[in-house]
């Protein structure tokens, strides 16, 4: 139980060389979007990905060729999934969803909070980690489809709007206001 003897730490250690060198070149060969966590989607190819490396490192009755295989597989299926969510919206929206505005003008969104599973003081907390001292000095804070927040400052309206893109209040104008064109909840 210890110890199983010399033969087992041998093809340990050849295996995990040889599948931990194979598993660098497929990621080196994917780019560097395969192991991103930018939503819970690659999250999971990511932990499917360590999961695989063990069970091959460990398991007698997987050989390195088929462990291979399976990690040239999840990469290349995530590799599919991403370039085809950057040529689909609607592929993009099934597999990370949408960033969700919680707060914006500082008025909360109830309903998004609602959808979004989110506590006021959640937001309130992410407000104040951006250095922000009043809800009114926060011109929106969204969810993002990684989970995190991100808490967007008010500015001086020039430019575009990187709230492009994130289900809240239409900021097509300048006197947009919450509930203007989507309804005061958040929704559009």
């Amino acid at each position: 139980m210890l110890y199983s003897g010399s033969e087992s730490l041998i093809r340990t250690l050849v295996v995990g060389v040889l599948a931990y060198v194979s598993l660098v070149v497929l990621l080196r060969i994917s780019g560097n979007r395969t192991l991103s966590k930018m939503n819970a989607f690659d999250l999971v190819v990511t932990v499917a990905l360590g999961s695989t490396l063990a069970t091959v490192l460990l398991s007698k009755d997987v050989s390195l060729a088929d462990g291979i295989l399976a990690l040239a597989l999840l990469i290349g299926l995530q590799f599919a999934v991403t370039w085809t969510s950057v040529r689909a919206r609607w592929v993009r929206q099934w597999v990370t969803g949408e960033p969700l505005m919680l707060l914006y003008r500082g008025e909360f969104l109830p309903a998004a909070l609602r959808r979004g599973r989110v506590a006021e003081d959640e937001v309130r907390a992410a407000i104040r980690s951006a250095g922000l001292a009043s809800l009114n000095e926060a011109e929106a804070v969204v969810l993002e489809t990684d989970g995190s927040f991100s808490v967007i400052r008010r500015g001086d309206g020039n430019g575009p709007l990187s709230l492009d893109g994130v289900r809240g209040p239409r900021l097509s104008s300048e006197s947009a206001e919450p509930g203007a064109a989507s309804g005061r909840d958040g929704s559009s």
